[in-house]
């Protein structure tokens, strides 16, 4: 504190050595519910998630669109006797609402129903067991939705507290910060160094905070506080997982100062004392602070460890490596719709005579910082010898981070969807087409460097960004590239070529890497205006392991959410996963990394992912497979309503592909939904199977592949075929795609079934007519409707005609006669006719 007079400082001391001594203090009944996972139908903005209605702050609160029967719930961890729930709703209330208990969040019982509403503060007596719990609203008092200041459940059960609180004080000595320090001799590590005679004070100003970092996740059970006669009267104490995002477990408004000592129940690594009023005139100080913990609780999940069983990690002195190669690719050259998942990591160094084939589900990746760290004399193939020729189904595998010199001089690398090229050096050419030259459907290459030429060949379609080659032959359909050096000139009202000179924004995969023996994930920086690789001297930051749960075969969607909570990211090691519960993603900056086309499955009709609208997510090399019971959408980027500006810190969604039936039936109305502004989405295909097991009209229903509700987003590599209606549908603003494949559903049964407002067939792409600005390059759709081969659609593509909508190089084709296109978009455009692949083009519209 500032110098006093003597006087002054008398009587404070006084003051202090007078002053009682409190009893422990104790809490009242903390809700089951406090600072649990809190999930919700929609949300209002980014600013009301549903967990603010769980954090025990007034202050904050959850509110949903302006619709009726929407819902908020919340995740006690375990199943509860549930004899009390309170709402404190702010203005916007629920005139007739259901309370409703469930086992596993899908099957849901009432225990209370409330007709006739007032809003305000409503406590119920119920009676009831479950583990979720949530107020389901059916008719809303106000024009506006549903708002909770709170939403508390009471009951016995719930996640089982600690069964004792240590009495050893897990802060001291720690890490500790504040929003300021009164002078050089009072600083935050001062109230956490285990001496009465030391303290922390602050600025005298309102609000202050000190924090300390435990280290890890704990369970958190009591806070000692030892106040300075200059005090804090209004309070709270909070608990995080990653020092950002706070859950309030207590709430102080009457402090007198002196020491008290308050249970609490939560879990974080870092605890905070968050001061919102002073006692008295000057800032706030503390002798002491004691953080204690509890043991017999349900301990953190742990970070790091190993890479699970299906993650092969090899070196250059491997025996047998290339029988490990063989024999993966053996079971998984034709293995389309099986379980099998592997992934190759292989250490820098050289490797000689190596031909590494991958199959289905296979991936192969570098360990190095930098793609040359790892170099094979020989080849990483992909051909179709097990489709008679055919490459169109080489789907679902991937390399990356790696240099090849090719045995024969040219690599061969004959995929179809979902099959990325990232971060490759060829010190040769690249062959994209399978031995024999037969039908052949890609393809995507990013960040990577051919020496050499690249011959597409019989490839229909391919996109190619922030690359450098050597030289490009021909092509079929569509060619797209940006920010390549070394691409063919646009050509395309004569040939298959859409060339830009730069990326307007690109932000390139996240990768594991050995850092001496320690794995990291590497992730790149966002640039802008791109043009060429990344490499050697990518911008980034380096995560380690340890801040990662490694999700491994078995895990479940509790653990992996408990993780999230605690601010860990998620490392997927192949295998398939079995969702009962959303996964959750709320923190920004979390990194969600596949690695050999891990796969989840949402059952139940639950969604497989959220992410809140945050910045800087990266969601990248993952499947999500439809579940049998009908999903609202499987990927949620932002809560309905999301606006909140993340141009400097998108999020980023790459080599994330979304199956609907094949491997059996699935169901979804929507696959991937993007409601916050600025997204990045980086390859995706999204696919509604047109074969496999599962497959029919209403089988595998799925009516949009991408919905676009936020602006500014941004598409490079599109790739979406197959759904019962739009595949692409994009609402927002400035929205731009560069580069787009489709093929419509071939199982379409009459014109009837997709004859809507006047118009036979729903539009690939389709831009709301509510859209003022909106720009794409390069986009092809294909009509094969072997159902009934007479239906001709009305186009390609649909937007509104507007200065501010360009469509630069789209097309239209008929495989084989199986339908036609009238036009290319809207009305303008060649239809297809005959028998004959000929596209229908329009260069510029309008």
């Amino acid at each position: 504190m500032k110098l006093r007079t003597l006087g002054v400082a008398l009587a404070a001391m006084a003051a202090l050595i007078t002053l009682p001594l409190q009893r422990p203090a104790a809490a009242a009944d903390l809700p089951l519910s406090q600072g649990k996972t809190a999930t919700s139908s929609s949300d209002e903005n980014g600013g009301t998630p549903a967990a603010y209605a769980v954090d025990g702050n007034t202050a904050t609160r959850w509110s949903s669109a302006a619709l009726d029967t929407q819902w908020l719930q919340v995740d006690l961890g375990a199943s509860a006797t549930i004899t009390k729930v309170v709402l404190n709703w702010e203005a916007a209330y629920g005139s007739d609402y259901r309370i409703q208990t469930s086992p596993d969040g899908s099957n849901w019982t009432d225990i209370k129903t409330v007709t006739g509403g007032d809003g305000g503060t409503d406590t119920l007596d119920v009676s009831g067991q479950g583990r979720y719990v949530r107020m389901y609203g059916v008719h809303r008092g106000t024009q506006y939705g549903y708002s909770l200041w709170e939403f508390q459940v009471f009951g016995d059960g719930g996640t089982t507290p600690p069964a004792t609180c240590d009495a050893a004080n897990a802060a001291q000595g720690k890490t500790a910060s504040a929003s300021s320090t009164e002078n050089a001799g009072t600083p935050a590590s001062a109230a956490f160094d285990g001496n009465t005679g030391t303290r922390w004070s602050s600025a005298a100003s309102d609000p202050q905070w000190v924090q300390v970092d435990l280290g890890a996740a704990s369970d958190l059970c009591r806070i000692d506080l030892n106040w300075e006669a200059a005090y804090g009267r209004a309070f709270q104490i909070q608990a995080s997982a990653d020092g950002q995002s706070w859950t309030t477990l207590k709430t102080v408004t009457d402090g007198t100062g002196g020491t008290a000592s308050y249970d609490v129940s939560g879990q974080g690594r870092y605890v905070r004392i968050n001061g919102t009023t002073r006692g008295t005139v000057y800032g706030y100080s503390l002798w002491e602070v004691a953080v204690h913990t509890g043991s017999g609780g349900t301990p953190p999940v742990e970070g790091g460890g190993d890479l699970g069983p299906n993650v092969i990690v090899v070196d250059p002195s491997t025996p047998n490596l290339q029988a490990k190669f063989d024999q993966v690719f053996a079971q998984q050259e034709s293995n389309q719709f099986g379980a099998g998942r592997y992934q190759f990591l292989m250490k820098p160094g050289t490797y000689n005579g190596i031909n590494a084939q991958l199959g289905f589900y296979t991936s192969v990746s570098g360990l190095g910082l930098n793609p040359d760290d790892v170099h094979i004399n020989g080849d990483i193939t992909v051909d179709a010898g097990w489709f008679n020729g055919n490459a169109t189904q080489n789907f679902w595998r991937s390399a990356e981070n790696l240099s090849i010199t090719p045995s024969n001089g040219t690599d061969r690398w004959a995929v179809a969807q979902a099959a990325p090229f990232r971060r490759i050096h060829v010190q040769g050419g690249l062959n994209l087409a399978p031995n024999g030259y037969g039908w052949a459907s890609g393809g995507y290459i990013a960040d990577s460097k051919i020496d050499g030429t690249v011959g597409p060949y019989s490839q229909q379609q391919w996109y190619t960004r922030d690359s450098s080659v050597g030289g490009w032959t021909n092509g079929v359909w569509n060619m797209t590239f940006t920010g390549v050096q070394g691409a063919p000139a646009t050509n395309f009202d004569s040939g298959p070529y859409t060339t830009l000179d730069t990326t307007p924004v690109s932000r390139e995969k996240p990768f594991l890497y050995l850092d001496g023996s320690a794995y990291k994930v590497f992730v790149p920086s966002k640039r802008t205006n791109a043009r060429g690789v990344s490499w050697p001297d990518t911008a980034g930051t380096s995560i380690p392991l340890d801040q990662f749960y490694v999700v491994k075969p078995g895990a479940t969607a509790a653990t992996i959410n408990a993780a999230l909570a605690q601010g860990l990211n998620l490392l997927f090691t192949p295998g398939v996963y079995h969702l009962d519960q959303t996964i959750d993603v709320t923190r920004a900056n979390t990194v969600v990394l596949g690695l050999g086309l891990a796969t989840v499955v949402p059952d139940n009709g639950i969604d497989a992912m959220h992410v809140a609208d945050v910045d800087g997510v990266r969601l990248a090399g993952f499947l999500i497979d439809a579940g049998r019971s009908n999903s609202g959408t499987l990927l949620q980027i932002g809560p309905s309503g999301a606006s909140a500006d993340h141009s400097a810190n998108p999020t980023t969604m790459q080599d994330v592909f979304v199956r609907i039936g094949g491997a059996g039936p699935g169901l979804a109305t929507n696959s991937v939904v993007v409601n916050s502004d600025d997204v990045v989405i980086d390859h995706t295909w999204l696919w509604r199977a047109d074969h496999g097991e599962g497959v029919g009209w209403d089988t595998n229903r799925a009516d949009y592949g991408l919905v676009v509700n936020g602006d500014d987003v941004l598409a490079t590599g599109l790739f979406v075929e197959h759904f019962n209606k739009y595949d692409v549908l994009w609402n927002g603003e400035n929205g731009r795609t560069i580069f787009f494949q489709n093929e419509k559903a071939y199982d379409v049964p009459n014109s009837a079934a997709i004859t809507h407002d006047g118009i036979v067939g729903y539009a690939a792409y389709k831009v709301a007519d509510s859209v003022a600005v909106h720009e794409a390059w390069g986009l092809g759709s294909y009509c094969n409707f072997t159902s009934d081969p007479s239906i001709v659609q009305a186009h390609g593509f649909q937007v509104p005609v507007k200065t501010g909508i360009k469509m630069h190089d789209i097309l239209v084709i008929s495989l084989g006669g199986k339908g036609q296109y009238a036009h290319v978009i809207n009305n303008t455009g060649a239809p297809t006719t005959g028998t004959d692949t000929v596209p229908s083009k329009v260069t510029q519209f309008p």
